[in-house]
This record gives C-alpha cells, sequence and structure tokens, in this order.
C-alpha cells in the first residue's frame, strides 16, 4: 500500500474488495507503533453501517474508486468481533491474522488517539491539540417482515330456498244446449270420459357464477416510535494540582 503521510485520510474512504464490491466506509485506522503506517481499518458494515469489522490494509491499494482491499466482501463480515478500545492485544491480532490467513508477524498497532479523531495523543496528528468529543446516534429504517398470510377458501353451505311459480290445472266444466228438432232420441246408458290435467312444481339446481372474488395488498403508513440508548462522550477539565505562585 503506498505510504499515506495522515492517516485520517483514509478515514470514510470507500472500501471494496479484491472483486471491486462495495464492502463500506472506513470508520477508523490502526497503524504501526513503530513505522507509524496503517496496518488495519475497521469498516462499518452490517444493518444501517451498525458493526466495524476490522480489514487488513496488505497489498491495498487507494484510486478513484476508494480503497480496494485483498480479501473478499464475505471475509469481512464474517471477521471475528471485537472491541479494541484504541489498542489490539496480541490474541486480537492472532485472530485476525488467522481469519484472513495472513503470514509473518502481526506487529503492534498503536492507539486509536491522534488516528481516528477519538483522543490526543503523540505520532499522526499530533500537532493538532484539539479535542473532539464523539457521539452515537440513533439510525432508524425499516425491514420487511412476513407479518401474516391471509388465504382465499371456496366451500359449500346449503340453505332453504322459496320459489314462487304459477302451475296450471284442468277442471270440468258442464256445458248444456238445448237439442234441435230432427235429432233421434235413444234411451239407455251411456258414459263420457275426460282426461284432466295439471302442471306440478319441478325443482332442478343449476350452478350459475355471482361474483369473482380475489385478494390483493395494498400499502398502508402508520407512525411507529422506536427507541434505543446510545453514547455520548463527555470532556471535562481535570485539574491535575493547583498552580505555585
Amino acid at each position: 500500500m503506498t505510504s499515506i503521510a495522515n492517516p485520517r485520510d483514509l478515514i470514510g474512504t470507500e472500501v471494496v474488495d479484491r472483486d471491486g464490491e462495495r464492502v463500506g466506509k472506513v470508520g477508523n485506522v490502526y497503524v504501526g507503533d513503530d513505522n507509524r503506517q496503517p496496518q488495519w481499518v475497521t469498516v462499518r458494515t452490517g444493518l444501517f453501517g451498525q458493526k466495524e469489522s476490522f480489514v487488513p490494509l496488505q497489498g491495498a491499494q487507494i484510486s478513484d474508486g476508494g480503497l480496494r482491499v485483498q480479501t473478499t466482501k464475505d471475509a469481512v463480515k464474517d471477521a471475528p468481533r471485537m472491541d479494541a478500545e484504541g489498542h489490539l492485544s496480541d490474541e486480537e491480532g492472532r485472530r485476525l491474522y488467522q481469519h484472513y490467513g495472513l503470514p509473518g508477524q502481526r506487529g503492534r498497532t498503536a492507539p486509536k488517539g491522534g488516528i481516528s479523531g477519538t483522543g490526543a495523543g503523540s505520532g499522526a496528528g499530533a500537532g493538532d491539540q484539539a479535542m473532539t468529543r464523539s457521539e452515537e446516534q440513533l439510525r432508524v429504517g425499516t425491514e420487511q417482515t412476513e407479518s401474516g398470510r391471509v388465504r382465499l377458501h371456496k366451500y359449500v353451505v346449503t340453505e332453504e330456498q322459496q320459489v314462487t311459480v304459477p302451475v296450471r290445472h284442468e277442471e270440468v266444466r258442464v256445458e248444456r244446449e238445448p237439442v234441435r228438432g230432427g235429432e233421434r232420441a235413444h234411451i239407455g246408458e251411456d258414459d263420457q270420459e275426460v282426461v284432466l290435467h295439471a302442471e306440478r312444481p319441478v325443482v332442478e339446481t343449476e350452478a350459475v357464477p355471482v361474483e369473482k372474488v380475489r385478494l390483493r395488498t395494498e400499502t398502508v403508513t402508520e407512525q411507529r416510535t422506536v427507541s434505543g440508548k446510545v453514547r455520548k462522550e463527555r470532556i471535562e477539565v481535570d485539574d491535575a494540582g493547583e498552580h505555585k505562585k
């Protein structure tokens, strides 16, 4: 990696892996105690960038596209999580080197002071005597989850219906008319039969389409209040002793 005069210049730089896939942005820089050169950076990953993972700078290159590191995005996401508190211990360094499969000695790293702006220190940035106070902020977003399932179910029920229908039937009417003269009379018995007809209701069923029913989803926006704990730094003046006259 090209030597950097001020490691602070790396903070906020876009980081891409060896395949050019975006990983995140540099959150902090760790330099060697001996040569004051950057050896590790932390990269903000995870949802809303709330997780910081250590990434080695061996073989890294800086270009207009950002800082290209010689590892993969998955390796960065799976890196051991640790809070170095400004300085990597031997055990922490060993775990990181083992995770990334890096050869050689780890080399010690310097505290964050004077590099990430979280404290005053010597070395890089020692000429800046100002102390920066930082605080955490809540980053709120949304993610889509399955809240339930709704399905349409068609089933059959039987109910009684009444329908009025007109029916016809035949009745007998006796008609009489006088006999005209000239017809011969016959005395005896005789029968005449008439067949009567009547309609009766016939009930049948048939299936007819009535309506179409479908499910659709619509998005409804509502306001929800969320809360979380954040840490804030405070700066106080610690008087080491009374000034002698």
